[in-house]
């Protein structure tokens, strides 16, 4: 029986705009060509400025989260893709605690829960949208200005939710949560290899520099590559006049919150250990019932949630954060509330207008700002880092397991689409109860194991710091690693027709 909460969503699911799926087979060109039109209106958002607002003034209250949530400060883009993800959270929540009955075999219930995510998504958006104007995020606006910022966000969140929508009914490739947060990260990476428009302020201890007034400034670029080269050529003359070469040492951590060579080491081994993870699978053989003797083989990987647990973790980071700001900034500004300074209390930043949280729990869930910061608060960095851990593995596991029920990739419903396939395994009856049994000796405990992998792989990530953000890279890397495999896929299945399309994703 379809749940009450869902019954009451079912008006405005009729009146969402959506995105229907395709009627015919979409080929991979097609594809492609789609993605690419969802990634350049994305690129052209995060640059396209709110018309009414300075981006200047006012306060950040996502700058921990914005890599995370592909949001980029003053934009179309400014809310990103972070009432999109607290949707998808608020009714796996709801799900996973039985708070609504969804039958996920029914198609129809499917469909219901799909459509309450995105009208949830819109409501999201449009409270997201009031709370940021109302929290004086642009400084203080003409209610005309105010009215302008929240039809602009609203638009953008009705867009980047059919952007979203387009690419995962089969239009394009992935989804377009995972294509956004990619682009957003690995634009940051480059960035932080790259850029030359920033410069080093601060040097190594006796270093002169080409300022007498100034000794430690090096006036190197803040990009570690591009510092690099630049190094090399102040040491043999070439181009500049800006200074004396810096000793190579100096790149290994420099003044220790500028990109330098340690981070990109971290950065290189988060590669590393999230393909690694990826490789690691188990297989059930197969046998397809049609063609007698062709052999097929059901991988299940470790990371058989993928990266949604974390991109689920990071959501809900982000609204505490967000809320807790908003809450302090309304009632407890002056810490005099003991119960909602446990929630979180803040000191704004003037220079950036971040809100940087000083005690409570919002505290303890803003991602580390790599190693050495957490080393000069001392005992009170370390307990940072226990509690900030502990949570991230925690949560992440536990999205892991529920996400496996409602997604659709549960034993009952990977038995369904295997024997529906003409799929059988041999040595065992062709029932669906009885392939269902064997998947859940394996498809539970794998991804759990999963999640608490991914949630460490994180945890380390954002501990350590890397070129962007720890957790930012490690998505990053999957999603590349699940896009390279798709469109193996496609391509290979574009070549054999349907008979081999038949079969991907199981061999």
């Amino acid at each position: 029986m379809t749940s009450m909460f869902l019954r009451a969503l079912s008006p405005f699911v009729r009146v969402m705009p959506e995105v229907r799926a395709p009627d015919r087979e979409v080929s991979f060109r097609e594809k492609f060509v789609w993605t690419a039109g969802v990634l350049i209106i994305f690129l052209i958002m995060s640059h396209m400025p709110l018309y009414g607002v300075d981006r200047t003034v006012g306060t950040d209250y996502l700058w921990a989260m914005r890599v995370i949530l592909a949001s980029t400060r003053g934009t179309l883009m400014e809310l990103g893709i972070g009432p999109i993800v607290t949707a998808g959270l608020v009714m796996q929540l709801l799900s996973g605690s039985k708070i609504i009955n969804v039958d996920f075999g029914d198609p129809e219930d499917r469909a219901l829960f799909t459509g309450g995510q995105k009208v949830i998504a819109l409501f999201m958006t449009g409270f997201q949208a009031i709370a940021y104007i109302a929290g004086n995020a642009y400084g203080a606006l003409t209610p005309t200005n105010a009215l302008l910022v929240f039809a602009q966000l609203l638009m953008a969140g009705i867009i980047v939710i059919l952007m979203d929508e387009l690419v995962q009914k089969g239009w394009g490739l992935g989804s377009g949560v995972s294509l956004f947060i990619m682009t957003n990260v690995a634009g940051q990476v480059l960035f932080n290899m790259l850029d030359f428009t920033q410069t080093e302020g601060v040097g190594p201890a006796g270093y002169i520099g080409a300022d007498p007034t100034n000794p430690e400034a090096t006036g190197l670029p803040k990009g570690i590559i591009a510092a690099i080269i630049a190094n090399i050529m102040r040491a043999f003359g070439i181009g500049t006049t800006t200074g004396q070469a810096v000793d190579a040492s100096w790149f290994v951590f420099r003044d220790t919150f500028s990109p330098s060579l340690f981070s990109l080491m971290i950065t290189f081994v988060i590669f590393g250990a999230v393909i690694w993870l990826e490789s690691v699978r188990v297989e059930i053989p197969l046998q397809y019932a049609k063609y007698r003797g062709m052999k097929a083989r059901y991988p299940i990987k470790l990371l058989y949630t993928s990266n949604i647990p974390v991109i689920l973790a990071q959501a809900l980071y982000a609204n505490i954060l967000f809320f807790g700001q908003m809450i302090w900034s309304a009632a407890n500004s002056d810490n005099s509330n003991p119960f909602l300074s446990w929630i979180g209390t803040f000191v704004r930043e003037e220079s950036s207008g971040r809100m940087i949280a000083t005690y409570g729990l919002a505290k303890y869930i803003t991602p580390p700002q790599g190693i050495f910061s957490l080393v000069q608060e001392g005992a009170e960095g370390w307990v940072h880092v226990i509690i900030y851990a502990s949570l991230m593995i925690l949560l992440c596991w536990g999205f892991s397991k529920v996400w496996v029920d409602i997604s659709g990739i549960a034993p009952r419903d990977v038995s369904r689409q295997l024997l529906n396939s003409g799929y059988m395994v041999p040595g065992f009856r062709t029932s669906e109860k009885v392939m269902e049994r064997l998947l859940e000796r394996y498809i539970p405990i794998v991804a759990g194991l999963g999640g608490f992998l991914i949630g460490v792989l994180a945890a380390t990530a954002d501990i350590f710091g890397a070129l962007a953000s720890g957790t930012g890279i490690l998505l990053m890397v999957s999603i590349i690693k699940q896009y390279y495999e798709q469109i193996a896929k496609e391509q290979l299945a574009g070549m054999g027709g349907e008979g081999v399309a038949g079969l991907l994703g199981i061999l």
